[in-house]
């Protein structure tokens, strides 16, 4: 009986340990990540508890057997040997319950019995055994749909963001989320993947025919007239405050044997008719030179739509934009303008993000309540991430399972398995002590009614 409860006092010893600089097993499986903690080591004490019991019901009926005998040689009756029998049997259905429990975890008696030792024997083909089981059971395709689709959660998220706190919470979270993500990023390497993605899109997208198109339907719907109408009323206030600058520079321009006030007269005739003609142009909406303007926008809408030399000019243009330093540094510093407002937006409590973010999450929140549509869709969408998960890396999950069962230490798997379910098996060897007890009692007993 010693030699069956010898682990007993290595395990005190064994947790006492330090698990991390420990170079025994019990140090090498905490490293591993199975430690052998205090809440195991309750348990290792209640298992002890019922060993005991067991045991000590073991001894007491062997106590009894040998009464009953001695008591049967002495002549005290018949009924001893009804004890006798029942005390018998209690023993052999002890020991072999015993036997059976032991050969669970180590080998009984320390004998090289064979199909003993089960767990540490057998450690690895149980994780293979336990992965199959998993991946067959609860990682196939059609569990999984099931599974969700009983579960609603399309209709339980949406009663859940409805709610004005959860939305809030969200809300929060994909902010935090948000900032966090913005302050890992460089800047710099932002500014050139943005950089990058912009002259290659513009290099790669011819843009005359669509600045073409643009254009002609502005000059369609008559957009440009305000902006000529802007240019004109601004050549007409600028040539009333500079008119003394428009006679010099037209008179300065007059050849040398010109007399001076013929200048001034040319001069001054110049600078009258321009000034009368943007007057004109500025209070007459169908001035000719508007209808010119018109046509002018519409034949050059035309040619970068249409005209091979026009497009490849626009091209040429588009690259020599591109290439300047200064565009470039404008394009790379936009990151940062637009990184300053989305941190400062998700930061502000009441900024009119977080506030858009908020009154979108309870509006899907509602929605997802009501429409039945609509559930049905998140519902599908999930099904179908999920079941594609699942089918796609189960053997992957599966492996996570038997790997790490078969990096776990024999001996020390055993006895956690041991301090988790041993108690229990202890009942087993009690029971076993009754029920063969109760049988042995009643075998004697028919054999007596018809033996004699």
């Amino acid at each position: 009986m010693e030699r069956m409860e010898r682990t007993d006092s290595d395990t005190a010893a064994d947790a006492a340990r330090d698990p991390v600089t420990d170079a025994t097993p019990t140090g090498r499986l905490a490293a591993a990540g199975f430690a052998y903690g205090a809440a195991d080591e309750e348990r290792r004490r209640a298992v002890r508890r019922m060993k005991t019991l067991a045991t000590g019901l073991l001894l007491a009926v062997a106590l009894v057997y040998v009464l009953a005998k001695w008591a049967g040689s002495a002549g005290a009756g018949g009924w001893t040997g009804f004890v006798a029998a029942a005390a018998e049997a209690g023993m052999v259905g002890a020991l072999a319950d015993w036997f059976a429990v032991t050969a669970l975890f180590k080998r009984p008696m320390g004998l090289p019995i064979p199909h003993t030792a089960i767990i540490p024997t057998k450690k690895d083909q149980l994780g293979q055994s336990l992965g199959d089981f998993v991946g067959e059971n609860f990682l196939s395709g059609d569990v999984v749909r099931r599974r969700l689709h009983s579960v609603a959660v399309g209709r339980r998220l949406g009663g859940w963001l409805a709610e004005p706190r959860n939305a809030d919470r969200v809300t929060a979270e994909v902010s935090t989320a948000l900032r966090g993500a913005l302050a890992v990023l460089r800047d710099s390497d932002v500014q050139a993947v943005v950089g990058e993605a912009i002259t290659r899109r513009a290099d790669a997208q011819e843009i005359a025919p669509p600045l073409g198109g643009l254009l002609e339907r502005i000059v369609a719907e008559g957009g440009h007239k305000r902006v000529v109408d802007l240019v004109v009323a601004r050549a007409h206030d600028w040539l009333v405050e500079h008119g003394d600058s428009v006679m010099t520079a037209v008179s300065g321009g007059a050849p040398g044997w010109t007399p001076r006030f013929v200048d001034r007269k040319v001069g001054d005739r110049v600078y009258k008719e321009l000034l009368r003609f943007v007057t004109e142009m500025r209070d007459m909406p169908e001035h000719p030179a508007r209808g010119a303007i018109d046509r002018f926008l519409r034949d050059f809408a035309d040619d970068l739509q249409s005209d091979p030399d026009t497009r490849a000019r626009v091209e040429r243009l588009k690259a020599e934009v591109l290439g300047r330093s200064e565009v470039q540094d404008l394009i790379a510093s936009a990151w940062g303008a637009v990184r300053g407002m989305i941190v400062a937006a998700a930061e502000d409590e009441r900024s009119e993000l977080r506030l858009r973010v908020r009154a979108a999450l309870l509006s899907l929140g509602r929605r997802l309540a009501a429409e039945e549509r609509l559930q049905g869709k998140v519902d599908g969408w999930l099904e179908n991430a999920a079941v594609y998960v699942v089918t796609t890396y189960q053997s992957e999950i599966t492996a996570l399972i038997t790997d790490t069962v078969a990096g776990w230490d024999a001996e020390h798997t055993s006895k956690k398995i041991e301090a988790h379910i041993g108690r229990d098996l202890q009942f087993i060897r009690i029971n076993g002590t009754v029920v063969g007890a109760l049988a042995g009692l009643a075998i004697y007993a028919v054999s007596q009614a018809f033996g004699g």
